[in-house]
């Protein structure tokens, strides 16, 4: 069973990445976001204050460099030639300076450098100056996008850990709907349902299982009754009752690749208005589902979900776009939004969620994480989509 992704694709990945670097006439480069660290390196940390960065100077060696006290973590998980670290932040030498001095050290000076940010950011209280004020270069060219763009298909190994992520997720939403009564908070349904499926979760997979985020959970995230007309609710451990509309998410985190799989169910019973709200967001998602096909524009797939909820007049009930990709983050590019003009390829993993809100009853929103084939799609997810499977 893979649990994590093996270090020649990271190898695999860096090489990538050095060819989108000649693409861009690129001598070496500078990248700090988070995210595209760990998908160049398998370097996973938590982002504060210090500043932490990767770069590839003009010999294309991979450097790490870090705070000391990520040095050896570095050393022993960062797929990297070499880590460098300061000592600490604010430090009585502020940690750019030892950057800069890295960075004249393997011949950046007077180079044409990529970076994604011009400097590092952070919102627990870092400040620092940019790159381009520590050090002369030829040229700085922008490489914002590029790594995400790299992430948009996904390899078979990545494919591999976002199915395990809807596994258990399938579990902690099993166990949520089991554990889901009226008089009951949410805050002890989802607790009581996250923690058996997580302790489920390391008890099968064992130690080799590392999550790099969130274990199993499920949760209803403030999306009960009225409260879930709001698509991004938040959690106010608000007690259920009979004949609530809910909104559910449920997911898994498996080194770091995590999946979506929520749905609207109803405590005990749902009356007609419920189910016939049910049935519209039922429907728009089969849509969906059709539209998806390689070698169409994201676009068109919202383009045929909001010709559907035109026809049905209820256009006003809907406020967001039909799904978006999915793999390190929850949310990632591209967008099933008529302003997304990527082309749809195989390899590709999207969520798809079109959601209907109607104040004072509720959201009704299923969300099914799908991979895009040759044909059209795999579904990734599995747990049940018809009304009665849904009524607690």
């Amino acid at each position: 069973m893979l649990l994590a992704i093996p270090k020649y694709e990271f190898k695999e990945r860096q090489q990538k990445f050095f060819g989108k670097l000649v693409e861009k006439n690129c001598d070496a480069a500078i990248v700090f976001s988070v995210t595209d660290i760990f998908y160049l390196t398998g370097f996973h940390f938590h982002p504060t204050e210090r500043p932490i960065g990767v770069f590839i100077d003009p010999n294309q060696n991979v450097h790490l460099f870090v705070p000391a006290l990520e040095h050896e973590h570095a050393k022993e998980y960062g797929v990297v030639d070499f880590v460098h670290s300061y000592p600490e932040y604010p430090g009585i030498k502020h940690p750019m300076e030892y950057l800069k001095e890295v960075l004249k050290e393997y011949g950046f000076e007077n180079k044409t450098v990529g970076y994604d940010a011009i400097g590092y950011g952070s919102s627990m209280g870092y400040r620092g100056q940019s790159v381009d004020a520590i050090i002369t270069v030829k040229e700085f060219v922008t490489l914002k996008g590029v790594i995400e763009e790299m992430r948009f298909i996904k390899s078979k190994n990545e494919i591999e850990l976002i199915k395990e992520s809807c596994r258990w997720g399938n579990l902690a939403h099993r166990l949520l709907q089991k554990y889901t009564k009226a008089g009951l908070s949410e805050i002890e349904i989802t607790s009581r349902a996250s923690m058996e499926a997580t302790m489920a979760m390391i008890e099968t997979l064992g130690q080799e299982y590392k999550p790099h985020g969130s274990t199993a959970y499920a949760i209803f995230r403030g999306q009960i009754g009225p409260q879930s007309a709001f698509p991004h609710a938040v959690t106010q451990n608000i007690v259920l009752k009979k004949g609530d509309t809910l909104v559910t998410g449920a997911a898994s985190d498996v080194f770091g690749y995590t999946s979506e799989l929520e749905r609207v169910m109803f405590v005990e019973e749902a009356n007609k208005e419920q189910e016939r709200y049910f049935q519209y967001m039922y429907e728009a998602q089969e849509v969906a589902f059709s539209a998806i096909k390689p070698g169409i524009p994201c676009s068109a797939v919202e383009e045929s979900v909001q010709k559907y909820f035109k026809e049905a007049g209820i256009t006003e009930l809907t406020s967001h776009h039909t799904g978006h990709n999915i793999g390190l983050l929850g949310h990632e590019a591209p967008f099933f939004d008529l302003g997304d003009h990527t082309e749809i390829k195989p390899g590709m993993v999207f969520t798809v969620e079109p959601g209907i809100y109607v104040k004072g009853l509720g959201g009704f929103r299923h969300s099914d994480t799908v991979l895009v084939t040759d044909e059209g799609i795999e579904m990734l997810t599995y747990y049940p989509r018809d009304l009665q499977s849904l009524i607690c």
